[in-house]
């Protein structure tokens, strides 16, 4: 018989997933679902359907909440992603600022569209909804760090310093 990889947090992490749990009342560990989802997210970089299920499996609940939970938020990769994800905003305000050509300079510099991954892994460029940052469009985001106010140059400058 063939082993099977099994997905299991390292034990520090599931006195984490513990903790959390522990926030919620009995009979309410769902509610746990988007810090765990991050946790699993941070251990293995994308939330594949057997992280899903695993972290279905901690909560005991069914794999489908899980899911629809990790497919409406943007901040969860249901694909594998590259080193340096970045996640641009498409909203109105960053387009009427300049977004698009932003963007599409973005997408050109780094020869991928939307959702694609570079061929050496560094880069993945991801849409989402808002980033909240408006006045200071176009903004894109990689993990926590916000760059606003984007032009092509700037565009170049970052990319540059993450290709290093």
């Amino acid at each position: 018989m063939e082993a099977k990889n099994t997905i299991v947090f390292p034990a520090e992490t599931l006195d984490l997933v513990q903790k959390i749990m522990k926030r919620y009342p009995e009979g309410k560990h769902k509610s746990a679902i988007l810090p765990i989802l991050h946790l699993a997210q941070a251990e293995w970089k994308w939330c594949s359907p057997e992280v899903m299920d695993y972290v279905a499996s901690l909560l005991s609940i069914a794999p489908i909440e899980v899911y629809e939970v990790a497919s409406f938020y943007t901040m969860f990769h249901l694909e594998p992603v590259g080193e340096h994800v970045i996640e641009y905003c498409r909203t109105g305000p960053c387009c009427l600022m300049g977004g698009v050509e932003v963007y599409d300079h973005l997408k050109k510099r780094l020869g991928i569209q939307t959702g694609e991954t570079t061929s050496d892994g560094k880069f993945t460029i991801k849409e989402v909804e808002c980033l909240a940052a408006c006045g200071w469009g176009p903004v894109f985001q990689i993990r926590e760090k916000f760059y606003m106010q984007l032009t092509a140059e700037k565009v170049d400058q970052i990319i540059d310093e993450l290709s290093k």
